[in-house]
């Protein structure tokens, strides 16, 4: 229990929170090799043979983030780029006890990975859920920037749902937690909890430029991920194949709609799918630049991040429902998502 200098006791539900996980929450220490790109003439092996001093070689790059256990059996979740080009990783708890850690898998769509160390009855932090998540509830971050371990930061829930192109990482298939809990350089991969010390998110997608912001994956999307690479050391994505917008009132109103699509838009609410991308799983399944889509595994969809999460929820070679307005009638298309692939055609 924590106390004052006059030995009363002196707590408030943040040092709560931070008092019953913070020895759950890990420091990794991760080292990978980059390779050096030389031209043809340098790596030539009469080349290095005088000069071989002189040409630079591969050089290994060193880094620090943040992890938590999920399990009592040493399965750690953190960020994908704290740990990836590296196998084996250093894993520091609060106390200092170090453990060397595999690391089963990443998934770099996700900024999600797991390690493992070999140890039992390690500390956890309980799961909470976002579903009923607000702005404005708190936020408390734990984590390791800057190489200060078990570092204390708290906030509010600044925003729900912000997309990875409004983040500013357009790679990934996120919708992010923002937040005004303080989150460094080494804070990635460490937990953000709500008031009751339950772990909502994963702290990531530090932007230098965005003063006072912070950005956590939704514990359920780690979750999600961090099964599939426990299980297949990969995480699977599905993929349907289409460029789509959202189309409402203000869209139109703000002029956001693209011109020159090649086709009348007769809806004024709904995700417009404006292109189909060739020898994909919707071009199979006769999707139609122009259709608008409504509803997904007969949920409703307003906007084509609504649609993405529908699809991220799906099976892979499973068939899922899609009902869309074709030139003012309206459709169901059964598509079988396929796993998102490695190389996409160009434009």
């Amino acid at each position: 229990m924590i106390k004052s200098p006059s030995g009363e006791k002196n707590i408030n539900f943040i040092a709560t929170a931070v008092e019953k996980v913070g020895s759950a929450v890990v420091r990794i220490d991760a080292s990978r090799q980059v390779a050096v790109n030389l031209p043809p003439n340098l790596d030539h092996p009469l080349f290095r043979h005088f000069f071989g001093n002189q040409i630079p070689s591969d050089r290994t790059e060193e880094g620090t983030g943040s992890g938590f256990f999920l399990s009592s059996d040493g399965v750690i979740l953190t960020n994908a780029h704290v740990v990836e080009g590296s196998k084996v990783v250093s894993v520091v708890m609060k106390n200092g006890q170090s453990y060397e850690g595999q690391v089963l898998g990443i998934d770099t769509m996700t900024d999600v990975a797991v390690v493992k160390i070999s140890a039992e009855n390690m500390p956890t932090i309980p799961l909470g859920t976002t579903n009923q998540l607000n702005p404005g509830q708190w936020a408390i971050a734990i984590g390791n920037p800057l190489g200060l371990d078990n570092t204390v930061t708290a906030g509010i829930i600044s925003a729900l749902g912000r997309s990875s192109s409004e983040v500013g990482i357009p790679d990934k298939r996120v919708r992010f937690i923002q937040t005004d809990a303080a989150i460094n350089p080494g804070n990635s991969g460490g937990p953000l909890l709500n008031d009751r010390g339950e772990v909502i998110g994963v702290n990531t997608a530090i932007r230098a430029n965005a003063q006072g912001l912070g950005f956590a994956i939704p514990i359920e999307t780690a979750i999600r991920i961090a099964q599939q690479l426990q299980k297949k050391g990969k995480a699977s994505h599905p993929y349907l194949g289409i460029q789509m917008i959202t189309i409402n009132e203000d869209a139109i109103k703000n002029g956001n709609i693209p011109k020159n699509l090649g086709f009348q838009i007769s809806q004024s609410q709904g995700v417009l799918v404006v292109k189909v991308v060739p020898n994909s799983p919707a071009e199979e399944a006769g999707f139609q630049p122009g259709d608008v889509i409504f509803k997904v595994d007969n949920q409703s969809v307003a906007t084509a991040l609504d649609v993405q999460e529908q699809v991220d929820m799906s099976s892979i070679g499973e068939t899922l429902e899609v009902e869309i307005d074709r030139e003012g009638k309206p459709l169901i298309i059964k598509v079988r998502p396929q796993d998102f692939p490695s190389h996409l055609p160009a434009n």
